[in-house]
């Protein structure tokens, strides 16, 4: 790995999947851009496993979406259920778009993908190194880190914070970062299991238990799944009788039968996003910017949609049109507060406890759902492509 030079144009906090977009927008464009990252590794577990259609069309122009479908599932349905009951069943194989279905990819391989066309753009990413400060003035900004070699700094004429839900970067500029925390929480985990559902459908489980979402993950053998449930207290790493146990309980006459947990944690979700996107010559991107329920998977999407909207506005103003530098927020922050929105339904919907309320919100999601336009509504909802 080089060592980080003093100056650059644009240094990026956080080389995940937005991190590793904006960079590559940025050095496409011939723009001198520095990564930094505190982890010693990239991801090397799944997290993120959705790929939605407008991300796919958002990456196409960087030649990676052929390799993405390779490595990846394609999903076209996702299904609403309560117990063995279907109640809402949208297909995405009619959206306009090349890429009408869900991918589901781990992010360790979309971090991969995103990493290595970085290079080919003559990028890199430079590991580990912890941002411990920034100040920034009239004509840039300033970062300071501590790493393998000690404590530095590097001097930049803008700052992309891309350093998740706990920025320092968003903290070092003062930006609020409103909402709430849901009061459940939410075990992740991949497994190989029998599962009763064909491998084309993404399924989100209403039960009086709780949330549970169900979807494929690519692999040889075909039964590897990622599970997404909510607890009101779940262990801090979920073992193979706790997801037992939570899938028996939730899809009690299926059968279901986990064979081996891969890898699993907890975690809280949070719905918040952050007052501005914009301080001077620092931005926000990803989940420093937003985060949200896992329900309908867009996290990571619209992270990487911010960032490529975010690394052609700071090229362009690098090559001579400072005045696109507040269309940013202009355009990113309204997509997140509807993705929150719409997100924050859709959990609190599915989290309903009283027996009438989830009667009343079946038989309602099952009839408006039978209406043509409502599941395309849905669909371009899911897919992102109402964020075109």
């Amino acid at each position: 790995m080089n060592a980080i030079p003093a100056t650059t144009t644009v240094a990026i906090v956080g080389a995940g999947p937005a991190g590793l977009t904006a960079g590559i927008a940025l050095a496409d464009a011939g723009v001198d851009v520095v990564l930094l990252d505190r982890l010693a590794e990239g991801a090397n577990t799944s997290r993120a496993a959705v790929v939605h259609a407008r991300t796919l069309e958002v990456l196409e122009r960087f030649g990676i979406t052929d390799e993405m479908r390779e490595r990846g599932i394609v999903v076209p349905h996702f299904v609403m259920r309560d117990g063995e009951r279907a109640i809402v069943e949208i297909s995405f194989d009619k959206l306009p778009s090349a890429y009408p279905y869900t991918l589901m990819l781990g992010q360790e391989t979309t971090e991969a993908i995103l990493l290595a066309r970085l290079e080919k753009a003559g990028g890199s990413v430079h590991r580990p190194y912890e941002v411990t400060g920034l100040t920034q003035d009239e004509n840039g900004a300033t970062l300071t880190y501590t790493g393998p070699d000690g404590a530095g700094s590097l001097r930049a004429d803008y700052v992309i914070g891309a350093d998740g839900m706990h920025s320092k970067v968003r903290d070092a500029v003062g930006i609020a970062f409103t909402g709430a925390s849901y009061p459940e929480s939410f075990v992740l985990a991949d497994v190989r299991m029998t599962w009763p559902d064909a491998r084309d459908q993404v399924a989100l489980h209403l039960s009086p238990e709780g949330v549970t979402v169900i979807a494929p993950l690519p692999d040889e053998t075909g039964d590897r799944y990622r599970v997404v449930a909510t607890l009101a207290d779940a262990p801090e790493k979920p073992n193979l009788r706790d997801i037992q146990a939570i899938l028996t309980a939730r899809r009690p006459a299926s059968n279901v039968q986990v064979h081996e947990v891969l890898w699993s944690s907890r975690f809280r979700v949070h719905h918040r996003v952050a007052e501005q996107y914009r301080a001077n010559r620092v931005f926000l991107a990803g989940d420093a910017a937003h985060v949200h329920s896992p329900a309908g998977g867009q996290g990571m999407n619209t992270g990487i949609q911010d960032a490529a909207f975010l690394g052609d506005v700071l090229a362009r103003t690098v090559h001579g049109e400072p005045k696109l530098l507040d269309t940013y927020e202009q355009t990113r922050r309204p997509v997140a507060l509807r993705v929150v929105s719409f997100t924050d339904r859709v959990t609190r919907m599915a989290t309903l406890r009283p027996a009438p309320a989830r009667h009343l919100r079946n038989l309602l999601l099952s009839t408006v759902t039978r209406i043509p336009a409502v599941r395309r509504t849905l669909a371009f909802r899911i897919a992102e492509l109402d964020n075109r």
